[in-house]
């Protein structure tokens, strides 16, 4: 799970915006269960604050690309996490540059910007 928050929603390829949105609701599950997200923490792949405007933003670009979008997510509670965790931010130009070694769609999206 990665929100790639390094980068805005309309310069993530098509595979990596629908990637996001899925992983999005499918890691809900580990919220409602309460689940350590130590490991996301330090791997700099999850923020939780901006968990719900994430998918916010990468469900209005799925809908600004002609996809299909019809899975509203509401905001999960954190308040089992630890402070800091629940304010982690992201380390955005780190994930940023792992995502960009990772995708040429990506990065040529970031070029031409």
């Amino acid at each position: 799970m990665n929100m790639w928050m390094g980068l805005p929603a309309s310069q993530l390829c098509n595979k990596h915006l629908i990637g996001v949105h899925g992983e999005l609701h499918k890691f809900l599950h580990n919220w409602e269960k309460q689940r350590s997200m130590d490991g996301y923490i330090e791997n700099n792949c999850i923020e939780p604050s901006s968990y719900k405007q994430r998918h916010d933003e990468v469900a209005n670009e799925m809908l600004k690309r002609g996809m299909n979008y019809k899975s509203p997510l509401s905001q999960p509670d954190f308040s089992y996490l630890p402070v800091w965790q629940q304010n982690f931010k992201v380390d955005k130009e780190k994930n940023k540059q792992t995502l960009l070694e990772r995708c040429e769609k990506c990065k040529s999206n970031v070029e031409t910007v």
